[in-house]
């Protein structure tokens, strides 16, 4: 496994919990069904992707630096 596959993977692990978290959260503070929590994470994933899209590095939902990023460097396969 390469470094930057690690990083790609710790990036997307660590904003899945997050979300997932954040979700729990806002349903348990707003008093709602925690079923609610599976929508509300999808709509902050999307929210975090558009975000990184323009503020992270261009053309991807990355938010790793360009240095480590995937997208930055690809490899073929």
């Amino acid at each position: 496994m390469t470094k930057q596959l690690l990083l790609d993977s710790a990036e997307r692990a660590g904003w899945t919990g997050a979300q997932a978290a954040l979700g729990v959260a806002i349903t348990d503070l707003a008093n709602i069904p925690v079923w609610w929590a599976a929508p509300i994470g999808l709509a902050l994933a999307a929210a975090k992707s558009w975000v990184a899209g323009r503020l992270g590095r261009k053309g991807t939902a990355s938010t790793l630096p360009a240095s480590v990023d995937p997208a930055s460097h690809p490899t073929g396969i």
